[in-house]
């Protein structure tokens, strides 16, 4: 009989599991980007960890920020983060919350509450 084994999890998920329990902004660079982030779930996606933020500052693969706050959600894989900081910026967050994690994760481990 096999145990079953919990994923492992790289080292940036306990900073945004705390960042998150604490409504704490961290700054990031993902994929050669520097972004201010507010974590608002954590989970799993395809057997990686992921995290949905809000992206309250920063640039993206596609220039700055939308102005529309609805459009700055961010799914990323935690693997992928580089240089994690928590910050003490303004949590952030937008309206439609509940809508941008609809598909991002098969499974849900943590997420603020709404």
């Amino acid at each position: 009989m096999t145990a079953l084994v919990d994923p492992p999890r790289p080292p940036a998920w306990a900073v945004l599991a705390e960042a998150l329990r604490r409504l704490r902004p961290v700054q990031v660079r993902y994929h050669g980007h520097v972004r201010l982030l507010c974590p608002h779930a954590l989970g799993w996606k395809n057997g990686r960890p992921k995290v949905l933020s809000y992206q309250a500052a920063g640039t993206t693969s596609t220039g700055s920020l939308p102005d529309d706050p609805r459009q700055r959600w961010r799914s990323m894989f935690i693997d992928e983060i580089d240089e994690l900081i928590v910050t003490e910026h303004r949590w952030q967050s937008a309206d439609n919350n509940e809508m941008a994690s609809s598909n991002c994760f098969d499974e849900l481990e943590l997420e603020v509450d709404r």
